[in-house]
């Protein structure tokens, strides 16, 4: 795996990271508490811990979404192949660890241009042969689609299930994410799942403040990217899909492993996603 990364004065730097602009999965992975990420992406986090102290939940809310939604398709579905799309940095519990578990003859593919993620990518690629890694930009799905790691180890003729986890909110170009949504989920076959988390405006007055205020700091902070969509914008990522119950919720209540205890806390309100199925 890649060297630990929190930079501090005269640390060498990889000459292919650029330093001086944020990463979305080192700012993510500073939420999580990780060490492979620089100042400039904790600052993001303390600018985010600013509007609401608890804004690492966000991230966790986003991770045990994904390690719940790949225990259910691993287990509940005919799926033994899966597009990771922007893994990430790993932490506990990735994508294939959790189906491989369930399912050892699982494939999977993730997909990140980040050089980060690159290198644990290549680690990866090392110590499992059933997961593999593609360089590619996310939200170009023609090339996604066409991409010659992801056609020599999945099968697009065959069922797959699409991973678009804490995403779309960073997409930051001219085109609506429902119609990337609408290209990836118009090539894949007849019982495929498709897994979206999204930051959510909640569309309630006690925190909708919040989810304003959240955006802003990411917007304004060196990552510069964090919209937070309706239930109806997000909703439309699905286009043609079949919602599994519950439907589009808070991630927290997204099958929760046990019962509740405590109260979510304000940010939780913020994030949400859905599995749904290709008819």
């Amino acid at each position: 795996m890649a060297a630990d990364l929190t930079a501090s004065d005269g640390e060498a730097t990889p000459v292919h990271i650029d330093t001086s602009k944020a990463s979305i999965a080192r700012v993510y992975d500073a939420f999580l508490g990780g060490k492979d990420n620089y100042e400039v992406d904790r600052e993001v986090f303390r600018r985010v811990q600013e509007v609401t102290p608890e804004a690492a939940q966000l991230a966790w809310d986003n991770r045990q979404f994904l390690i719940r939604v790949s225990r259910f398709i691993a287990a509940e579905t005919g799926i033994t192949q899966y597009l990771d799309c922007g893994s990430g940095l790993p932490t506990a519990e990735n994508t294939h660890q959790v189906v491989q578990r369930i399912k050892p003859e699982s494939r999977v593919v993730y997909v990140d241009n980040d050089p980060v993620v690159l290198a644990h990518g290549r680690a990866l690629l090392e110590e499992n042969s059933q997961t593999h890694f593609s360089p590619a930009d996310i939200f170009e799905p023609a090339r996604i689609l066409q991409d010659e790691v992801v056609n020599r180890h999945l099968d697009l003729s065959e069922p797959v299930a699409l991973f678009q986890l804490g995403t779309l909110h960073h997409y930051d170009g001219a085109r609506p994410p429902a119609d990337i949504m609408r290209e990836y989920i118009d090539a894949l076959p007849s019982g495929s799942y498709v897994a979206i988390s999204h930051f959510l405006d909640p569309g309630t007055e006690e925190y909708n403040e919040l989810a304003r205020r959240m955006e802003q700091a990411f917007l304004h902070s060196p990552m510069g990217t964090g919209v937070f969509r309706t239930r109806a914008e997000i909703e439309a990522m699905f286009p043609g899909l079949e919602l599994i119950d519950p439907g589009l919720v808070k991630c927290a209540d997204w099958w929760p492993t046990g019962p509740r205890l405590n109260p979510l806390y304000p940010v939780q309100h913020c994030i949400a996603g859905a599995v749904a199925r290709k008819p």
